[in-house]
Order: structure tokens, then C-alpha cells, then sequence
């Protein structure tokens, strides 16, 4: 029953000349249309999207008090498409650097790695307890210096594509106008 009800979160909002500048910083004075949101406003989407799982579809369902109010609603949902759009593309960006120094870092571990176990074998020639315990000890190491990178590129990715994909469905989620007559 709950896996049913998580399939689609509607976010609510209500629309009218007051609550208009509430969405939205109160020092930037640009058109509605391209104002940054408030950050009050911004917690309250991301706390309504909590629950959310991996499939969800999130729509806005926005509440107008008067018919004049419904020329506010388009540039407040321009404003919010074009907010988490650019979320969107801070998460990409860092997912892209992420998946770069991890990388990096995987190469550069398994350089160490390789040095040593061609290096080592070439110093240290012969068949006595000394070099099976550096051997020993090398393999070891090898493991432990390639833990971290694997672990990263295993179990550390998908918290970004979770944010990525949160932030894409946010930017373009569907808009429910209700309009009210008083």
C-alpha cells in the first residue's frame, strides 16, 4: 500500500500577490521569472520529496485564490525548472569530478602496485625467509592501497545519481493549476 502511494509526490503550493515573494530571494532583484528561490522555499520542496523512492514522478499542484493570480503561476514554475536544472548540472559536474579522482587515484594505486612488484623481486633476488616475508608483506599492501578506489567506484556512486536523477525529475515535473473562486 505505502509503495503505492510513493509512486507520485505532489508538492503544493499556493499562489496569490503576497505568497508570490515568499518563494523567492528577498534581495534579488531580478524578474520573477529568474529569481533565485529562497532557501525556506527550497528546504520545503526537498523535505516534501523526502519519502521519495527511485521511480517516483513528482507534480506540482499550485493553488491560485483568484484569477488574477494565475499569470504568477508560469514564471514561478520557470523559476523552479530553471533552479533545479542548474542543481542538476552542479551534480553532474561533481559526479564527473568524482568519477575522475577516483579513477585517478584507482590508476595511481595500482602504478604503486605494480612498481613494487616488479621492483622489489628485482632487488632482492634469491630463495630465503626475508623476501617470502617482503612478498608477503607486498600483497598486503597491494590490497590495502587499492581498497579505497574500489570501494568508491563499487558503493560511493550512487548517492550522486540518486541527487542527479532527484534534481532532473524536479525540473521537470508536471504542473497541476487549481484554481479557487474566492
Amino acid at each position: 500500500m505505502s509503495q503505492l502511494l510513493l509512486k507520485k509526490i505532489t508538492i503544493f503550493l499556493s499562489v496569490d500577490q503576497q505568497a508570490i515573494n515568499t518563494y523567492f530571494n528577498k534581495h534579488d532583484p531580478a524578474p520573477i521569472y529568474k529569481r533565485q528561490l529562497s532557501h525556506v522555499f527550497e528546504q520545503y520542496i526537498m523535505s516534501s520529496i523526502a519519502s521519495a523512492k527511485r521511480y517516483s514522478a513528482f507534480d506540482y499542484k499550485v493553488t491560485c485564490k483568484g484569477e488574477e493570480d494565475v499569470q504568477y503561476v508560469e514564471p514561478l514554475l520557470y523559476a523552479i525548472r530553471g533552479h533545479f536544472m542548474e542543481k542538476k548540472l552542479q551534480k553532474d559536474a561533481e559526479f564527473e569530478k568524482f568519477k575522475r579522482r577516483t579513477y585517478m587515484l584507482l590508476f595511481m594505486s595500482l602504478a604503486v602496485v605494480m612498481i613494487c612488484h616488479v621492483a622489489l623481486p628485482l632487488l632482492l633476488r634469491g630463495e630465503n625467509g626475508i623476501t617470502a616475508g617482503l612478498n608477503n608483506s607486498l600483497e598486503i599492501f597491494g590490497w590495502v592501497i587499492l581498497w579505497q578506489p574500489i570501494d568508491k567506484l563499487i558503493f560511493q556512486w550512487n548517492p550522486y545519481l540518486k541527487e542527479i536523477s532527484i534534481m532532473d525529475r524536479l525540473a521537470k515535473a508536471e504542473l497541476i493549476i487549481v484554481k479557487n473562486a474566492g
